[in-house]
């Protein structure tokens, strides 16, 4: 059952894989990722703006800080140019407490700055890689799109395409129709004519009856000959005589000399 399962799971991540490689479209693929380059060049920025605004707030403080000791200096000075060397004293111990917050701050800022500085190059250099993926992308897909409309061409010409081979299977059964039609009908004009097939409106006639119609009209019009000839020398009496040897020579010419000989189909 193990390899059984195996096998299974190798099948479908095969399948699987086929069917995403045929769903998917490079040009989609390089929106996609070209898109996710500028989210995290917009992350790298945010964070650039969140350094520069700590380290501004860090200067607001240091610039309140050494004012303060500025003003604990003036006071210690006034107190000893009083002969208060107590208040004095007071104020300088106050100004050194400010100064070892302000020395505190001056390293945060150092840092702050300095991280600012790392973060706006590596912005930088971020953007410039962002902008040449961009080009590539557009020069890729512009390319992936002549190559697809030039394969599409190709196979329109060739007939292997999908579209253009359902056409070709269709002209190759409507001229299969046809040739069978053409067929059908000289088959039956075959047989219809040999007499294998009757034709139920009585206007076909078989060989025979045909070539019979065709003496019988040759003698009618010999008689009609006869009996205008009769007619032209002026003689009824003549005119029969001849119209009755006419009609002898004729029934000697209709005696079988040359049978017609009919092959059977």
């Amino acid at each position: 059952m193990s390899g059984v399962m195996k096998r299974m799971g190798m099948i479908f991540r095969a399948k699987a894989n086929k069917a995403l490689d045929r769903a998917e479209d490079p040009r989609e693929t390089l929106d996609y990722s070209y898109q996710k380059q500028l989210e995290l060049l917009q992350k790298v920025r945010r964070g650039v703006a969140d350094v520069a605004t700590s380290r501004k707030r860090l200067e607001l403080q240091l610039n309140q800080l050494q004012s303060q000791s500025s003003k604990l200096e003036d006071q210690g000075r006034k107190a000893l140019a009083l002969g208060r060397e107590d208040l004095a004293r007071e104020a300088l111990s106050r100004r050194a407490a400010l100064q070892q917050q302000v020395t505190d701050l001056e390293t945060q800022h150092s840092t702050l700055q300095g991280e600012e500085e790392k973060l706006t190059l590596a912005a930088q250099r971020l953007q410039a890689k962002v902008d040449a993926f961009r080009t590539k992308k557009e020069t890729i897909k512009a390319t992936y799109t002549a190559a697809q409309a030039q394969t599409r061409i190709g196979e329109a010409f060739s007939g292997i395409s999908e579209e253009m081979g359902d056409v070709g299977l269709a002209i190759q059964r409507a001229e299969d129709k046809t040739a069978q039609l053409q067929a059908r009908a000289g088959a039956l004009d075959e047989l219809m004519a040999s007499g294998a097939l009757d034709d139920p409106t009585g206007i076909a006639k078989d060989d025979l009856q045909a070539e019979l119609d065709r003496l019988s009209g040759g003698t009618d019009v010999e008689l009609e000959l006869q009996r205008m000839k009769a007619e032209l020398a002026g003689g009824s009496s003549a005119g029969q005589q001849a119209i009755e040897g006419g009609t002898g020579q004729s029934q000697s010419q209709q005696q079988p000399q040359d049978t017609p000989r009919f092959d059977k189909q």
